[in-house]
Formats: C-alpha cells, sequence, structure tokens
C-alpha cells in the first residue's frame, strides 16, 4: 500500500514537471529572480526604517574600505583600484571644495567620453553632494548649448578631447556657469580642472557634504529625446540609481565576474547598470572608449571577461510574472494618428500576443514617474491618463513592443517623431531644424527608414526648396556633420516638390517611412551620403542594391 502510494506520488510529481516544463518553461528562473527584487526590496526598506539612507556613493566607498586593492576599473590596460578610484575622486571633490563655490544640492554639467576621469569627476562631486547631469558625448552647437541650458548648472566639466566643442559656444553660456577642462593648457575663461588636481588632498571629504536626506531627492539627470524635440534631463533619484545599481546582482553576476563596458557612460545602462552594478558587486569592470567588433573578442580573452553589456533592438530579457513588481501593459497605437486607439468609451485595450503595442507602465505611489528638470510640459507629456478607468494615470514609454507567446518582449519601433538607430534615439524635429537653417531649404521631414539585416532604423530627410533656390549637396553635408552626430545625419536625401500635411498641418511621416529609399518606388530624386566625397551623391539603382545586400557599411 505504502509502495503504490509513493510511487503514485512520484508519477504525479513527474507529471508535474512535465507540465511546468511544456506550460511554464521559465518559472524556477523567475522564481528566483523575483526572490532576489524581493530581497532588495526588503534590504532597501530596512535602510530606511532605520535612518540609514545608503546610496550608490556609500556602497562604493564600504567596497573601497573593504577591498581596497582590488581593481575596479580596467582602462587601456592600466588598473585602478577600488582605493585608487576613491582617491583620486577625493582629490576631485577637494579642489572643487578648495576652488569654486559650489554647494550640496547644485547641478554640475559633466561632457567627457568613458574613460576613469569620468567616474572620477562624477564621484568628486557625488561626494560634495552635487547634483550631476550627463551630457550626449556626440552632441555639438545648438543641442549641447541646449542641455546646459536646460539642466542650469552652477559648472560644467569637460574632457580634454571635448574641449573644443565647448570652446563654439564659450561666448553664448550662460552667466554664473564655470567651465572646468581636465586638461593642463586651456584657453582663456577655462579653468584648469588637471591642474587643480596636481595640488589637492585625497584626504576624505566629511559624510556631511553628501549625507542625503530623502532617496527620492536627485542624483543624476541623464538627458533623453523622448519622443518630441531637443533632448530632456530626466531625473534619477538615489532610489532609482540604487535600483538600477542592483540589476547585475538580480541576474546572478557575483563578486569573481568581470564586466565589460563599452556602453557610453552618460547612458543610465552603461553608468548605472554598468558602473554602479559593479559596485553593488563589488566586481571589476572593464572600460573602453568605444564598442569595437574588431577588439571585442581578443579583449575578452586578454581580462578574462565573463560579463558583457549588451544593449540593442532586441530587448533585455523580461517575463510577465516579475512584474509582479515592475507592472506593464501593450496597448494597441494608431500608427497613422500617431496616438493610442480608445474604443467608443474612451478606453485603450490591449494588443493580443505577437502583436506590437505601445509600452506603458502604471505611475502611482509605488512606481513614481519623477519627470524631467525644468519646463513641466515635457514631464505631462509622457503621462497618459484615463487609460482603462477613470483616474488611472500611465508613463509612456515612447517604445512599441512585440511580446511573444512565451512572454519575452522585442523591441519594434519608436513613436512619435524619433527614431533609434545605433543604440540611440534620435529625435527627428531637432534634424529638421537643423536642415531647415539652410538658406536653399523651404521645409524638411525627417524620419526613420529599415534597411535589411540592420538593426533600428536609418535617417531619412525629404526636403523641398525655395523659389528659384538651387539644392548645394555639399552644403546640406557640411551643415548635418557640423551640427549633428554622425549616428543622427541623415543618410538618404529626398526631394520633393511640396510637403503633405495632416489636418493639424503635421507633416505627414507614415506614407514616407512605407515607401523607404527605393528608386525602383519613388520617382523624387534620391541621394546618398558620401562620407568620402564629403557630400551626397545621387542614388542609383547599382548603389541601392549595394546598400540592400549589405556590402556598404552604414
Amino acid at each position: 500500500m505504502l509502495l503504490s502510494w509513493i510511487s503514485g506520488l512520484g508519477a504525479g510529481m513527474a507529471l508535474l514537471h512535465l507540465l511546468q516544463k511544456l506550460l511554464f518553461p521559465y518559472f524556477w528562473k523567475d522564481f528566483w529572480f523575483l526572490l532576489k527584487v524581493i530581497r532588495c526590496g526588503i534590504r532597501i526598506e530596512l535602510y530606511r526604517r532605520k535612518g540609514e539612507l545608503v546610496t550608490v556613493l556609500d556602497k562604493f566607498l564600504s567596497q573601497a574600505q573593504k577591498q581596497p586593492r582590488k581593481p575596479f576599473i580596467v582602462y587601456e590596460g592600466d588598473i585602478y583600484t577600488y582605493e585608487d578610484v576613491d582617491r583620486r575622486s577625493s582629490r576631485v571633490a577637494r579642489a572643487f571644495l578648495n576652488h569654486s563655490a559650489l554647494e550640496k544640492g547644485d547641478t554640475v554639467a559633466l561632457l567627457m567620453s568613458n574613460e576613469p576621469d569620468f567616474v572620477h569627476v562624477w564621484f568628486g562631486l557625488a561626494k560634495l553632494g552635487c547634483v550631476v547631469a550627463f551630457l550626449n558625448s556626440n552632441i555639438r552647437s545648438t543641442s549641447l548649448l541646449h542641455c546646459i541650458r536646460s539642466c542650469e548648472p552652477r559648472a560644467l566639466v569637460v574632457g580634454a578631447d571635448l574641449l573644443e566643442a565647448v570652446e563654439e559656444i564659450l561666448p553664448s553660456l550662460p552667466e554664473g556657469i564655470s567651465v572646468w577642462a581636465v586638461k593642463d593648457s586651456v584657453p582663456r575663461g577655462v579653468i584648469s580642472l588637471k591642474e587643480k588636481l596636481s595640488t589637492a588632498s585625497d584626504k576624505p571629504v566629511p559624510r556631511s557634504h553628501h549625507a542625503a536626506w530623502n532617496l527620492k531627492t536627485p542624483s543624476l539627470y541623464i538627458f533623453t529625446s523622448g519622443t518630441t524635440g531637443l533632448p530632456k534631463a530626466a531625473v534619477i533619484t538615489q532610489l532609482q540609481a540604487l535600483k538600477g545599481a542592483a540589476g547585475l546582482w538580480a541576474f546572478g553576476c557575483t563578486s569573481d565576474d568581470i564586466i565589460y563596458i563599452t556602453l557610453p557612460l552618460y547612458h543610465s545602462s552603461g553608468a548605472i547598470l554598468g558602473i554602479g552594478g559593479c559596485i553593488e558587486l563589488g566586481a571589476t569592470c572593464v572600460l573602453k572608449k568605444k564598442f569595437s567588433a574588431s577588439q571585442f573578442w581578443n579583449d575578452c580573452k586578454k581580462y578574462n571577461v565573463t560579463v558583457f553589456q549588451y544593449i540593442g533592438e532586441i530587448c533585455r530579457y523580461l517575463c510577465k510574472q516579475p512584474k509582479l513588481f515592475f507592472t506593464f501593459d501593450l496597448i494597441k497605437y494608431d500608427f497613422q494618428k500617431d496616438e493610442p486607439i480608445r474604443n467608443e468609451q474612451g478606453w485603450c485595450s490591449h494588443v493580443k500576443k505577437g502583436e506590437p503595442g505601445l509600452l506603458i507602465s502604471r505611475v502611482n505611489e509605488k512606481n513614481p514617474f519623477f519627470g524631467y528638470v525644468g519646463n513641466k510640459k515635457h514631464t505631462e507629456k509622457k503621462l497618459l491618463r484615463d487609460v482603462f478607468k477613470k483616474g488611472d494615470v500611465y508613463f509612456n514609454t515612447g517604445d512599441l513592443m512585440v511580446q511573444d507567446h512565451e512572454n519575452f518582449l522585442y523591441f519594434y519601433d519608436r513613436i512619435g517623431d524619433t527614431f533609434r538607430w545605433k543604440g540611440e534615439n534620435i529625435a527627428t524635429t531637432e534634424v529638421a531644424d537643423i536642415i531647415g537653417m539652410l538658406d536653399f531649404i523651404q521645409e524638411s521631414n525627417v524620419y526613420g527608414v529599415a534597411v535589411p539585416d540592420c538593426e533600428g532604423k536609418i535617417g531619412m530627410a525629404s526636403i523641398t526648396l525655395k523659389p528659384n533656390k538651387s539644392l548645394d549637396l555639399e552644403k546640406v553635408y557640411e551643415q548635418v556633420v557640423t551640427f549633428l552626430p554622425a549616428y543622427a545625419c541623415p543618410r538618404f536625401l529626398r526631394i520633393q516638390g511640396k510637403m503633405e500635411t495632416t489636418g493639424t498641418f503635421k507633416l505627414k511621416k507614415f506614407q514616407l517611412v512605407q515607401e523607404g529609399f527605393s528608386p525602383l518606388k519613388i520617382s523624387d530624386p534620391l541621394y546618398f551620403m558620401d562620407n568620402l566625397k564629403k557630400t551626397y551623391v545621387p542614388l542609383t539603382k547599382e548603389l541601392y542594391d549595394q546598400i540592400m545586400l549589405g556590402e556598404i557599411k552604414l
């Protein structure tokens, strides 16, 4: 009797295991991940109840005390231990204490490439309790000036290799901003931070300078193009930075891992998930100035890399079960009207699995949205109200996603006046404004078009000319490469006789996107950006075929 009972129990367990494998293949992975998320949440709540507001900086200082000799950053063969970074960042803090009027809570803008001094300056300013605004190192001229003005910094710190970009806008900077360069020889009006560091002490800065009184206070400003207009500074609180830094730990990384970071540190992925994630683990990171496919595997072998960060159009792993904590919904979206679809009662509805939908997330007390710096209308534009019921509020991510039958999410497209190329969100209005500055351009309509075997969409501009004006392709080329980052320059031009507009006089894009850049479908003149000739050249059928076959690098 007992034997048959045991065998029956065993058969039942085997059947349950089989059903679990078939119906919920990722159950245990999700379960253990969920436990880690709960642990992280409990730990933060305990800190809060004890009055111990621990920040990412506090965790770094703790690691520097526990394992001072352990390599923290490996950069171009040089090793920077946790103690090295602690001391160097303290020197940065001391230099500003001695030679500036910066106070706790002030904002400082940071324009630097991926290098150890990016982290040294970031942590040094954090030790003074400053909010650090990361500026995209690719932007120039009007966009750069806009970003600096919008975050209202007391100071701007610039890397040696980017000083020229700041010199161009130096006369236009708002009054009261001191400019510091990590360079010995600097032009008039710029302070040499490198010179000040040579005499600064590396004595620890008292914790009172940076102690957080609330985890909802700003820690960083990180710029995003959003879905319309120029870049906007998103507020990253101390709590958000803590949660982001726990990402690598939540996905199973340990202090023994060596993390390879090629993503730009001005992105939250590189700075918070990457550098912050290494701090959470007490791990080592190999920092690269930028990604190099030819050096990737050699670096992995050379530095014994065990983990690398990836950002691309196939989104990071997300399953429905852990959204118990990070809830999201995919709703139906009208691609032509460029807005969520609402039924007769005014409510939004969910898409079916396998269909693209707008990714939104519920905003409430447990899942707040801290918005953007400055104009409140930018924050309000990111919110959808009365989505499923009266009074509810959702954050609009601006991403169209597809959820498959195993609950994995995949990136599909960006909405609004943006598209994504080479991992960057590109604001079409910003590009159109730059092209529109040319005296022979009447109107410019910028959008992204798909290219076979390429992630995201590449930039294309449809333009009309002013009466009695002729097209100067060399000037168009010079304009875009001077004022736009390389990834934002439109690679294709289309010359139209007139622009189609909507009933509200907004330029139509949907049909243009569908038509793409094929000279077989389009009778309008088409041009392709030629970086060797430094101009736009006619897009012939032969050139088009080369692009479609991947013979030309985009």
